[in-house]
């Protein structure tokens, strides 16, 4: 979509001029996040995670490239390594700090940033390819942070290799050499940790590439707003900078500062006490568990207790495992409803919650032992999960009655406006 409207770059100093005609980068950027690039009027704190999840790759990259000047990628030395960094390394501590809780805290806003986009409807016509680049990005971080996990060799990171490639072998015929092939190897040694470093270096910039292409088609119909209702003149929009220039950069500074706790006052509150100590191949840690951003997908992985059909239930697991990420690809063509925000689908907002909360509960379940009765409530919470995607939101999306909706964002705004001027008011 393009607006007429929007400011066009006009360079004033000689120098910009000359640059301008040789390599138009400044225009590109005013065009991409300045003044020429016009945004609704109506956008909230929730349209800051994208922004942030942006800033949470950079601080990834820049300290994973530093750890990697001093890592061993090697299963002999490979812990010793990180307690190098740790020790004798000038702020290796935190650097290594950073890097471990800037995952989590990567996840934490590509987790609101998607439920945002669940409630607003952000994934309907015409933005679907901008929701499609998004889950691919989420692919890539999850392949990222599974190899970065393994990395730092101890007791969660072995045995968190073995038993998450160990899930491949279940594949009929083919399961065995994938899981070899992976590997490198019968087990996780040498050969796999090369291979998982390698990868985990070389994706984030992938996945740099891939935000890229995500913005670009972000760009062509441009940003999705509260009301789900698309621009339609002047008045509706505002320049993002310096409207959402400073917004964002009030949230950034949020940011940091959860960060910074995090980071400087509890840095191992998101990880795991057994991964201090050095991998050992025999001895089986007595709970095993992945990192908190995949709990909910390894409650699906377990959920699954008996065979069914031909099928071997630890099959069943994988498969649902993957096919609760699949489910997301598929999300602009399951809700078919024509209107996109919560705000004017009662029914659908009162189901959206309780995704919410289930996917809350499978992400308690996955931290939990594989015992009762945490299996059980992994079984109706997975239930649930797949029912919510192939059955409700169908359903819902014929039979419910919409609200009734502003015929612009301005009057939206203006409303709004006019409700908050009597309610002080009064």
């Amino acid at each position: 979509m393009s607006f007429p409207w929007a400011k066009n770059y006009e360079p004033q100093q000689p120098l910009m001029k000359w640059l301008d005609e040789k390599l138009p980068l400044p225009r590109l950027v005013y065009n991409a996040i300045g003044a020429g690039y016009p945004v609704p009027r109506n956008l909230n704190y929730f349209w800051n995670f994208g922004v942030l999840a942006g800033a949470a790759l950079v601080i990834q990259i820049i300290t994973g490239v530093i750890l990697a000047m001093h890592y061993a990628a090697n299963a002999g030395v490979a812990f010793n390594s990180v307690e190098h960094i740790m020790r004798d390394v000038n702020s290796g501590w935190f650097i290594r700090y950073a890097h471990m809780n800037g995952a989590s805290m990567f996840f934490i806003v590509v987790y609101l940033h998607i439920f945002r986009g669940l409630y607003y409807g952000s994934y309907k016509a015409p933005r679907e390819m901008v929701w499609l680049l998004g889950v691919v990005i989420f692919l890539l971080m999850m392949a990222t942070a599974f190899m970065g996990y393994v990395l730092p060799w101890g007791q969660m990171s072995f045995w968190g290799a073995q038993v998450i490639t160990g899930f491949f072998s279940a594949i009929p015929v083919v399961g065995e050499p994938i899981r070899v092939w992976l590997l490198g190897g019968f087990a996780p040694d040498n050969a796999a940790l090369n291979r998982f470093f390698s990868l985990h270096y070389l994706l984030p910039f992938v996945i740099a590439g891939v935000i890229i292409l995500h913005i670009w088609a972000l760009h062509i119909p441009g940003s999705n707003n509260p009301t789900g209702i698309e621009v339609k003149d002047e008045q509706d929009t505002v320049p993002f900078h310096p409207y959402y220039t400073a917004k964002d950069g009030f949230g950034l500074g949020i940011f940091l500062i959860v960060f910074a706790a995090l980071t400087f006052f509890t840095p191992n509150l998101l990880g795991h006490a057994d991964n201090y100590i050095p991998a050992n191949p025999l001895s089986t840690p007595a709970h095993i568990v992945p990192e908190w951003y995949f709990w909910p997908f390894y409650a699906i992985l377990r959920a699954f207790t008996f065979n069914f059909l031909w099928i071997d239930a630890k099959l069943w697991g994988v498969i649902a495992m993957f096919a609760a990420i699949a489910l997301l690809f598929f999300l602009p063509w399951l809700d078919s409803s024509p209107v996109k925000s919560s705000t004017y689908r009662p029914l659908y907002k009162k189901f959206f919650w309780v995704l919410v909360a289930d996917v809350l509960l499978l992400g308690l379940c996955g931290m939990k032992p594989a015992e009762q009765p945490w299996v059980i409530l992994s079984q109706i919470g997975s239930i649930y999960y797949f029912a919510h995607f192939l059955i409700i939101l169908p359903i819902v999306s014929r039979i419910e009655r919409p609200l009734p909706m502003p015929n612009s964002i301005t009057e939206a705004v203006l409303a709004k406006h006019a409700d908050d001027k009597s309610a002080a008011t009064a």
